[in-house]
C-alpha cells in the first residue's frame, strides 16, 4: 500500500515538472518560482474526473462558476509577486486552494480568503490531509481583505476588478505589492501595484482571463 502510494506520488511530481518545464519555455520564471510550480501536485486541486487534464495549461472548472486558473496564469502571478524573502500573502479567490499551495513554497504565511463556503471547506481538508499548516483558509467576502493578520508584504487577487478596493491597500505593507488582474477596455490585465511611504506605483504586465470578483459569501 505506501509503495502504491509512493509510485503514485513520484508520478505526480514527475508531471508536476514537465508542467513547470512546459511553462518555462513559454514565460519567464525565476528557479524559485519553477520549484514551486515542479513540487505541487496539481491533480490533487482539480474537480473529480479531470484528473487526466490536471496538467495540461487549462482553466479547470470548479463549483459556482468558478475556475482553478491555468497554470501558466499561476505561475505568471506568483512571479509577479517577487517572493524571496517575503513573510506574508494574503490572497483572494482561494478557489481550489492550487494557488495558495504554490505561494506556500515561497512564502512562510499563507492568507487566503474564499467566498463560496464549499470550496473554502475543501480547500481547507486538502491542505489538512497533505500536513500543510503554513496555509490559513477563511470563508469571507475578500475584498474586505483579513486585518487580523495585517499589514502583508504581499496580496494577490485571484479574480478581476475594475478598481482595487482601498482596504486592501491599507493592508498592504509600505515596500508591500499587491498583484491583480485589472479589467480595462473590455480586456483584463495582469497589474502591479507596489506601495510607498508617499504612493502607490502601478505597472501593467500580461493579458490574462480570470472570473470577475463578486461581493457576498455564497453558503
Amino acid at each position: 500500500m505506501i509503495r502504491d502510494e509512493n509510485f503514485a506520488l513520484k508520478m505526480r511530481l514527475e508531471k508536476s515538472k514537465k508542467m513547470a518545464d512546459e511553462i518555462a519555455k513559454i514565460c519567464k520564471i525565476d528557479r524559485s518560482v519553477y520549484d514551486a510550480l515542479a513540487s505541487s501536485e496539481r491533480e490533487l486541486f482539480v474537480p473529480k474526473g479531470f484528473g487526466r487534464h490536471a496538467y495540461k495549461l487549462d482553466a479547470l472548472p470548479l463549483v459556482a462558476d468558478q475556475w482553478i486558473s491555468s497554470p501558466l496564469t499561476v505561475a505568471k502571478m506568483t512571479q509577479a509577486l517577487t517572493c524571496r524573502g517575503v513573510d506574508s500573502v494574503l490572497e483572494i479567490g482561494c478557489g481550489s486552494g492550487y494557488q495558495a499551495l504554490v505561494l506556500s513554497k515561497l512564502i512562510r504565511r499563507v492568507f487566503s480568503i474564499e467566498r463560496v463556503e464549499r470550496l473554502a471547506k475543501e480547500a481547507k481538508e486538502r491542505f489538512k490531509a497533505l500536513g500543510i499548516h503554513s496555509i490559513n483558509v477563511r470563508f469571507d467576502d475578500g475584498q474586505n481583505g483579513w486585518k487580523d493578520f495585517a499589514p502583508y508584504d504581499r496580496i494577490l487577487l485571484s479574480a478581476s476588478i475594475k478598481e482595487v478596493p482601498t482596504k486592501l491597500f491599507e493592508q498592504l505593507k509600505i515596500g508591500g505589492i499587491l498583484v491583480v488582474p485589472i479589467d480595462k477596455n473590455g480586456k483584463q490585465v495582469i497589474t502591479r501595484y507596489t506601495k510607498t511611504k508617499d504612493n502607490i506605483q502601478k505597472q501593467e504586465l500580461d493579458n490574462c482571463l480570470f472570473v470577475p470578483i463578486v461581493e457576498g459569501k455564497t453558503r
